[in-house]
Protein backbone atom coordinates (compact mmCIF):
# COMPACT_ATOMS: atom_id res chain seq x y z
CA UNK A 1 0.00 0.00 0.00
CA UNK A 2 1.31 3.26 -0.75
CA UNK A 3 1.54 6.47 1.22
CA UNK A 4 -1.61 8.96 1.00
CA UNK A 5 -1.13 11.93 0.39
CA UNK A 6 -1.87 14.88 2.50
CA UNK A 7 -4.16 17.40 0.60
CA UNK A 8 -1.92 20.58 0.41
CA UNK A 9 -4.90 23.12 0.13
CA UNK A 10 -6.17 21.51 3.88
CA UNK A 11 -2.59 21.46 4.94
CA UNK A 12 -2.75 25.67 4.88
CA UNK A 13 -6.14 26.39 6.39
CA UNK A 14 -5.99 23.55 8.72
CA UNK A 15 -3.76 22.41 11.77
CA UNK A 16 -4.63 19.96 14.86
CA UNK A 17 -3.91 20.71 18.35
CA UNK A 18 -2.43 18.71 21.18
CA UNK A 19 -5.64 16.50 22.02
CA UNK A 20 -6.35 15.95 18.12
CA UNK A 21 -8.99 18.74 17.54
CA UNK A 22 -8.98 21.06 14.18
CA UNK A 23 -8.05 24.31 14.34
CA UNK A 24 -9.09 26.96 11.10
CA UNK A 25 -8.95 30.93 10.94
CA UNK A 26 -12.19 32.35 10.99
CA UNK A 27 -13.60 33.94 7.92
CA UNK A 28 -14.87 37.61 6.78
CA UNK A 29 -11.67 39.30 7.74
CA UNK A 30 -10.16 40.22 4.15
CA UNK A 31 -11.75 42.95 2.72
CA UNK A 32 -14.98 45.18 3.07
CA UNK A 33 -14.09 45.54 7.34
CA UNK A 34 -15.94 49.38 7.39
CA UNK A 35 -18.79 48.00 7.97
CA UNK A 36 -17.90 45.33 10.54
CA UNK A 37 -17.86 46.66 14.33
CA UNK A 38 -14.09 47.10 16.29
CA UNK A 39 -15.61 43.86 18.47
CA UNK A 40 -16.38 41.54 15.62
CA UNK A 41 -13.32 41.99 14.30
CA UNK A 42 -11.14 41.21 17.14
CA UNK A 43 -13.50 38.36 17.81
CA UNK A 44 -12.66 37.17 14.30
CA UNK A 45 -8.85 36.78 15.10
CA UNK A 46 -9.11 34.19 17.18
CA UNK A 47 -8.72 30.92 16.00
CA UNK A 48 -11.95 28.74 15.48
CA UNK A 49 -12.50 24.87 16.59
CA UNK A 50 -14.04 22.59 13.73
CA UNK A 51 -17.07 20.46 15.22
CA UNK A 52 -16.12 16.69 15.78
CA UNK A 53 -18.32 16.38 12.99
CA UNK A 54 -16.51 18.30 10.67
CA UNK A 55 -13.53 17.30 11.87
CA UNK A 56 -13.47 13.79 11.38
CA UNK A 57 -13.48 14.19 7.45
CA UNK A 58 -10.65 16.72 7.35
CA UNK A 59 -8.76 14.37 9.84
CA UNK A 60 -8.92 11.18 7.65
CA UNK A 61 -9.76 12.46 3.87
CA UNK A 62 -7.30 15.33 3.88
CA UNK A 63 -4.68 15.10 6.92
CA UNK A 64 -4.17 11.26 6.91
CA UNK A 65 -0.85 12.04 8.49
CA UNK A 66 -1.72 15.01 10.53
Amino acid sequence: MPKMKTKKSAAKRYSLTGSGKVKHKKMNLRHILTKRSPKRKRQLRATGILSEADARKIRKQMLPYG
